[in-house]
């Protein structure tokens, strides 16, 4: 796509993600989205044929489309009571992690101390370009003393948005700048007693800027095949489970995408 068509993409696409159309919603019409965003219907078509084609929005009747709705059908209980806290004591702290001892009483339980670890706020980003490749970083890690392939991201600082992290972290570590990252989900790796927030970001299109700056974080840059993305899974070499909660929800897009259902 050129220029006009993908800024009228990014446009659209900001519309769905800040909500101005909330799912559910009719976008407007081609000929009212022609003249809003000055651009010619064929280029239109275009814009519109991506957005589909990545579930963004669906066709509904002629030359109609909206936001598709994902209604959500489960209830949570809601006569549960949560975990009393009556207070905590710092075993351990560093500019890395901090190691705690919190003072709980689970209902109906005798109340105990539980170690939790504090760990930083990360965001991480997966970028895909117009041939569904993701940009990844092959890697070394300690820890586990192997390589492999993980995503771009980092820690995100006292303050900062996470989206402005996922950002720079994928332009420090890759040499890419992202043309716009959504946000898909804030979660917890190791819920039970490990606190570090994950952001996950997803976007399309990428520009190269030049190399890496961040030489400690950097590893060979690559943009893997989201087709391969299972086979690397079944062979071990998917690194971090913020890379596997963003390829994961990757694959289940594309298949949606490709299934008779959602194409009915």
């Amino acid at each position: 796509m050129g220029p006009k068509s993908e800024r009228v993409y990014r446009t659209i696409r900001e519309w769905i993600s800040t909500g101005t159309y909330p799912p559910g919603a009719k976008i407007p019409s081609e000929r009212a989205l022609s003249e809003e965003l000055d651009i010619g219907r064929t280029q239109l078509r275009q814009v519109l044929a991506k957005l589909v084609a990545e579930g963004a929005i669906e066709v509904h009747g002629r030359s109609s489309y909206r936001v598709p709705n994902r209604a959500v059908t489960v209830q949570a209980p809601a006569d549960l009571e949560p975990w009393q806290i009556h207070g905590e004591r710092t075993l351990y702290d560093n500019r890395w992690v901090k190691l705690e001892l919190v003072d709980v009483e689970p209902p109906g339980v005798e109340r105990f101390e539980h170690h939790v670890v504090r760990l930083h706020h990360v965001a991480i980003a997966a970028v895909l370009d117009d041939q569904d490749r993701v940009l990844m970083l092959w890697r070394y890690r300690f820890v586990p003393q192997s390589f492999g392939w993980e995503l771009p991201g980092g820690i995100v600082d006292a303050g900062e948005d996470p989206a402005v992290t996922a950002l720079r972290e994928v332009e420090e570590e890759t040499g890419w700048r992202p043309d716009a990252l959504e946000h898909l989900v804030t979660y917890q790796p190791m819920v039970g007693m490990v606190d570090s927030p994950h952001e996950i970001y997803v976007g399309r299109g990428a520009k190269h800027v030049g190399e890496p700056t961040d030489l400690e974080e950097a590893g060979h840059v690559a943009w893997v095949p989201l087709a391969d993305i299972p086979e690397l899974m079944a062979r071990g070499e998917l690194m971090g489970s913020g890379t596997l909660v963003a390829l994961l929800h990757l694959l289940a897009s594309r298949a949606a995408r490709k299934s008779p259902t959602s194409a009915a």
